[in-house]
Parts: C-alpha cells; structure tokens; sequence
C-alpha cells in the first residue's frame, strides 16, 4: 500500500514538473512587464520568427587580448568583467554591452578592437554570470531569465572598479543596445557617449530626461523588431525629453554588424562602424 501510494505522490509531483516546465515553440514561460524597455525587448524570446533571425553564431577566431577581472556587486555575488586596458594611462573607458548571446568570444574581440582603436580602456561586464548561449532557445532563456535588479548592479560593480575618476561611453548591440541606454542612464553624469545598435529604447520621458549624454542609434532599416515605428517613437521620446538623438539607418537585417553571424552585412558593418568610431573619438 505505502508502495503504491508513494508511486502515486510521485506521479502528481512529475505532472507538475511537466505543467511547470513545458515549452511549445512559440511561448518561454516568462513574468515581464510590457511597459518596461528590458522586459519589452525579452519577449521577443517567446517569437519563433524572432529566435529565426538568430541563427547560432559561426565560429569566432579569436583575436583579443585582455583578461577576466572580478569586483563586488551589491546585493549578491561578485561579477566578472571582460578588461582590456589601454596602452597609455587614462581614466577614459567605454563600456561593451553583450548581445544575448553572453559574453562570448565576438564580444571580447570588439572589446580589444575598440580599445586598440580609440586608445581607451574598453570594459564588458559579464550579464549572465559566466553563462554562454549557442542557439537561439538558449541565448532566449537567458535572456528572459536574466534579473535586470543584478544586471545593473553588475554594471554599477563594473563602473566602481574603473575607479573614481573614470569617465564612460557605452556600446551594446541587440539586448546590448538596450542595456547601453540603460547605462547610460545609471551612470548620470559619469557618462560622455550611449551607442546602441539596434536596441529597444527606453520609453519613459521622465528616465530620458535624466540623461547626461547624447546618443547614437544605428538602425537597420529591414528590423522587424525594432522596426521603424519604434525608432521614430524613439526619435518624439528623446525630443519631449530635451535629449539629442541621432539615427543613422542601414538597409541591413537585425544583428548586421555581427561577423559571425549569417544576417552579417560588411558594407553595412564598415559604414556603422567609421560612424561610431568618428563619434566616440569626440568623446
């Protein structure tokens, strides 16, 4: 008797689990806001046409040259950040967004291109806490199970170990492009430049205005996600908010500028690019 009603027990358990943990191809079980920009752009992860349009990223031959670093965050364990110092000494650092993918090897190549480039400290802290998507399902889920609360507390953690009297720019691309926004608005007066590659833009006027920096937008024209509408929304928010926006459009497909992505479009890529670099080099 104990036998079977312990088999029984067992069999409701692992329902469940089931009921719990089921996933058909169009939904991942997600709890967002829709009102709010990061959790707007998460559930995109629950669009199958979505998770289509980021085929697994093609091998990256690695070419950077920077080293892992660890400093406190608030509020729970300590987070880890992507470092590539400049070769001269300056307080100047631009901080690299991840794309939902995670802190992958593409990542810390544009970190070390960047700082090579502009002769800056580049930064990249690691969103997820050392996890690394391979496949569309993957990068959703971390995405949709990522806490924006630590995420930003990452990013506080990752300004404070720049140091006192660092100054910063921001770079992110896809769930990146959002995040560098959200930098930039968390770092106030610290900051100098906000890029994003086609990002979801923070919607609240009252945020906007708190901006201490202009912004770049770089728009692929073909998104459609992050289409045209919610850019021009974009344009009529950061002009309520008194803020400068300038957006520069590609007719390129979302994640363009990804070389090791299929969607990569070089001459989109080298145009954005001479433009983002022409910009942080003011900065």
């Amino acid at each position: 008797m104990r036998i079977i009603l312990l088999f029984a027990l067992l069999l409701v358990l692992g329902s469940f689990y089931i009921l719990e943990n089921r996933q058909d191809d169009n939904l991942m079980v997600m709890c967002h806001d829709p009102n709010n920009a990061l959790d707007a752009f998460a559930a995109f992860a629950d669009d199958k046409a979505f998770r289509a349009a980021h085929p697994s990223p093609l091998p990256t031959e690695v070419t950077h040259a920077g080293t892992m670093v660890e400093f406190p965050v608030e509020g729970g364990p300590n987070g880890k950040a992507f470092l590539v110092k400049a070769h001269g000494k300056t307080d100047k650092y631009l901080i690299i967004l991840q794309e939902w993918w995670g802190l992958n090897d593409f990542v810390k190549n544009e970190a070390a291109k960047w700082s090579h480039e502009l002769g800056i400290n580049v930064i990249a802290p690691d969103l997820y806490d050392g996890k690394v998507a391979t496949d569309a399902d993957q990068a959703g889920k971390l995405m949709q199970g990522a806490d924006n609360n630590r995420l930003s507390a990452i990013i506080q953690g990752a300004a404070k170990y720049a140091g006192d009297k660092a100054d910063f720019r921001t770079l992110g691309w896809c769930f990146g492009g959002g995040w560098s926004l959200q930098t930039a608005l968390l770092l106030k007066d610290k900051m100098k430049a906000c890029v994003m590659y086609y990002g979801m833009p923070e919607k609240d006027v009252e945020k906007l205005k708190t901006l201490s920096t202009d912004v770049i937008f770089i728009h692929a024209s073909k998104d459609k996600w992050i289409n045209d509408e919610v850019v021009s929304e974009f344009e009529k928010n950061m002009k309520s908010a008194g803020k400068n926006l300038t957006v520069h459009r590609y007719d390129a497909d979302h994640a363009f500028a990804n070389p090791s992505s299929p969607r990569y479009n070089e001459q989109a890529a080298k145009d954005s690019r001479a433009v983002v670099k022409a910009y942080l080099q003011n900065k």
